[in-house]
């Protein structure tokens, strides 16, 4: 939760955000506005926890894509499913609307299909790719969709290339920080959660904008 400890005056806390909005690094975003790097740092992990705290709950209906990836860990050795080192992350997309993510302990079945269960509305389409896991869907509540990356990405309709952009997305917002500490992913995750379904930059910016407000309120 987001707690107001910095003696930032409030021109430097806007500048933070406005870099935090814009992607900025901490650390570069300490070199323009003026501040020592770990109070910059310590201001951005705050934001992150504040957007956590801020995110709303929903449930997806229509179209919905489902799929997990795995971030982090050493770059040799296995990849995907089953690789050490890895912090395994499940995602839904509702195909032009919002993106739910939730890291997990492992890829099995009982832990994938009550995430479904609980933010997807039945009778809902639910595309997959063909991993095991969602062979529940099958006899469950949703309509499923598979599709076959050993042969193809995509059959018209019959896709999960909405899901895997948000996971391009995010990777690649993630990698510049050159390694997340396992105790912080989960507010990192948050954040390219919240700017993946909020918005543009202004958008973005004016939402961020007014929840530090409300929590300055508060504090």
């Amino acid at each position: 939760m987001y707690e107001r400890k910095s003696r930032l005056s409030s021109y430097k806390q806007q500048r933070l955000i406005e870099h935090f909005v814009a992607g900025t690094t901490a650390r570069a975003a300490a070199e323009i506005v003026g501040v020592h790097r770990n109070t910059s740092i310590s201001f951005y992990m705050r934001l992150r926890q504040l957007i956590a705290g801020k995110l709303p709950s929903y449930e997806l209906c229509g179209e919905v894509e489902a799929d997990e990836s795995y971030f982090g860990g050493a770059r040799k050795g296995k990849r995907g499913r089953g690789a050490a080192g890895k912090v395994a992350v499940f995602g839904l997309l509702k195909r032009g609307g919002k993106v739910y993510t939730a890291i997990i302990p492992n890829s099995k079945t009982e832990t994938i299909l009550p995430i479904i269960k609980q933010k997807v509305k039945p009778d809902s389409i639910v595309y997959t790719d063909t991993f095991q896991a969602y062979n529940a869907l099958d006899v469950g509540d949703f309509h499923h969709m598979r599709i076959n990356h050993s042969t193809l990405f995509a059959d018209r309709q019959n896709h999960i290339n909405g899901i895997e952009n948000f996971w391009n997305q995010a990777k690649r917002h993630m990698r510049r920080f050159n390694g997340i500490k396992p105790d912080n992913f989960y507010w990192f995750l948050k954040e390219c959660e919240w700017r993946f379904n909020a918005g543009n930059h202004k958008q973005l910016l004016s939402q961020l904008k007014h929840w530090v407000r409300d929590a300055d309120k508060l504090s």
